[in-house]
């Protein structure tokens, strides 16, 4: 386990998360339903895609390093764009979740699952986690990194709720982690020279 990498995982999905579509999602089902199931089912659908995008990231490692840096550089110059964009646009809506029927733990683990993975799809988060996974050789320490920071976010949606929601300044939140974005892309864009010289 290498801790720095667990820490630049988390570092840089946090923010990213914070005012996506995912934590008002987990809000939305939260206000509908127990909050542990929701949670449970929630954490499963990001550990999934977290799977999901450092074994992406990984086998991105295989390929030359100057490419991979490359590739690296662009998908966060993009995420860094998204997010400096959408800074000014107000929080996206959350998908509606089914109603109350049949509102066992597991039945409502499986809807939270089920909402959560699908919006996951393409997600900056997921984008940055695949990032790193092809940077550094550590799959293990950024899936920890990225993980726990999903964990939190859906964490707080779910037990903290609206009062979170409504005081959260999502503009600067969207701007910072532009900002994480653009550094990730410069070090990618300095680790491709390195390479090509």
């Amino acid at each position: 386990m290498i801790w720095s990498v667990v820490l630049a995982a988390f570092v840089l999905v946090l923010p990213v998360e914070l005012p996506d579509k995912t934590l008002f999602a987990s809000l939305v089902l939260a206000t509908r339903y127990p909050h542990w199931p929701v949670f449970v089912g929630v954490g499963a659908a990001f550990g999934l895609q977290v799977v999901i995008a450092v074994t992406a990231g990984s086998l991105l490692s295989l390929l030359p390093e100057a490419l991979v840096s490359g590739v690296v550089a662009l998908l966060f110059v993009v995420g860094a764009v998204l997010l400096w964009r959408s800074a000014e646009d107000g929080p996206e809506d959350a998908e509606d979740a089914p109603d109350r029927e049949g509102t066992s733990f597991l039945r409502v683990a499986a809807i939270s699952f089920g909402v959560l993975f699908a919006a996951e799809w393409g997600d900056l988060s997921q984008l940055a986690t695949a990032g790193l996974a092809a940077r550094y050789d550590a799959p293990l320490s950024v899936f920890i990194g990225a993980w726990a920071a999903l964990l939190v976010v859906s964490g707080l949606a779910v037990f903290l709720g609206k009062k979170l929601a409504d005081r959260l300044p999502i503009p600067l939140i969207r701007r910072v982690a532009a900002g994480l974005f653009l550094v990730f892309a410069v070090v990618a864009v300095v680790e491709t020279v390195r390479a090509l010289t």
